[in-house]
């Protein structure tokens, strides 16, 4: 049943993402999408700090900042050809044209950050099991973050004039890397895989601290100080702390 409640949750994410952008105006549509960002960057941050990377030192013997300097790194590489969407940057235009670049570069993304998911089901003890056996830390984590991309994806399908079937369809394989990521670390001993995946953690835990970082710091518009964001960051970090 947890297996299904996560696989369900992290394609719902996506359709929910999706379905905002058409009911809401564009005006709502731009502040949703920064304030759920703000909130996720919060959290994500707060959580990489608070519990991943203490959790990952204790239980690996692997130069774990090695792997999180890696996916730091990974994820700067990423947004190279992402543009940035997965913290809200929106690059429109009418070209009539798939942007390739974007999709693949998100869906490599959410392809490894499904892996931990599916090596912490399986019992396997990594930092997101170690101390806890129900704990949905990670998970929460990446459905927060995964709605606001699903905005930006598809606004910038729409605004890129993507027909509709075509936009369902790049949503449909955007929607299904996570669940894949999770399916390949539940069967990861079946697949022959003797890795351990709290490097894969690690590295995740870095692409988490990349994104977080690029939100929180990206909160100020003009340079100028918005409250409403500041707020809407501590509420992310502080649902972190509470359910830690």
């Amino acid at each position: 049943m947890e297996l299904i409640l996560s696989l369900a949750s992290l394609i719902i994410s996506v359709a929910i993402g999706a379905a905002l952008v058409f009911f809401l105006e564009k005006s709502r549509r731009d502040s949703t999408i920064k304030l759920m960002l703000a909130f996720s960057g919060g959290f994500l941050l707060s959580i990489g700090f608070i519990h991943f990377i203490p959790e990952l030192y204790e239980a690996s013997e692997l130069p774990i900042g090695l792997y999180i300097l890696c996916g730091f790194l990974i994820q700067l590489f990423l947004e190279f050809f992402s543009g940035g969407i997965e913290h809200g940057h929106v690059h429109t235009g009418r070209n009539k044209q798939i942007p390739y670049g974007v999709i693949v570069a998100l869906c490599i993304h959410a392809f490894l950050e499904g892996i931990p998911l599916g090596s912490q089901l399986n019992g396997l003890e990594i930092a997101t099991s170690h101390h806890h056996d129900s704990d949905h830390t990670m998970l929460l984590g990446i459905l927060f973050h995964r709605v606001p991309v699903a905005i930006a994806l598809t606004t910038l399908l729409i605004t890129s004039g993507v027909s509709k079937p075509k936009i369902w369809l790049i949503l449909a394989i955007f929607a299904v890397t996570s669940p894949l990521g999770l399916i390949l670390g539940l069967e990861q001993e079946n697949l022959g895989f003797t890795m351990d995946f709290n490097a894969i953690l690690a590295i995740v835990v870095g692409m988490f601290l990349h994104m977080s970082t690029t939100i929180i710091f990206e909160t100020s518009e003009n340079h100028t100080f918005n409250f409403l964001k500041f707020l809407t960051i501590v509420a992310g970090g502080g649902l972190a702390f509470l359910i830690h």
